[in-house]
């Protein structure tokens, strides 16, 4: 039985880790000044300066949104890689389902 990946929860795990790492890591900058990695944020996140709060929010929605692109990509092509036939975002699960053709 070959199960599909949902969209929808990798999306919002994979943004979830990203924003909660982005605020860790500007946390640590604030912490730790002489280890700071905010340069490394300028880079990957436009727009993004240190630091002011709309500068911070700018970089969790982006980092949010960097999650949401890497599900919409990933799951699919994971999805046709395992054979799923069945669409990944709008899939409903019900306990005890069986699949009516196996009989």
């Amino acid at each position: 039985m070959r199960s599909t990946l949902s969209v929808r929860a990798v999306g919002h795990a994979t943004s979830a880790l990203l924003a909660i790492t982005f605020t860790l890591c500007v946390a640590f900058d604030l912490l730790f000044p002489q280890y700071a990695m905010y340069s490394a944020w300028q880079a990957l996140v436009p727009g993004f300066e240190w630091l002011s709060l709309k500068s911070f929010l700018l970089g969790l929605a982006e980092t949010y949104a960097y999650g949401w692109y890497f599900a919409l990509i990933w799951v699919p092509v994971y999805n046709l890689a395992t054979g799923s036939r069945r669409s990944s975002c709008c899939r409903h699960d019900t306990a005890g389902s069986h699949d009516a053709h196996a009989h």
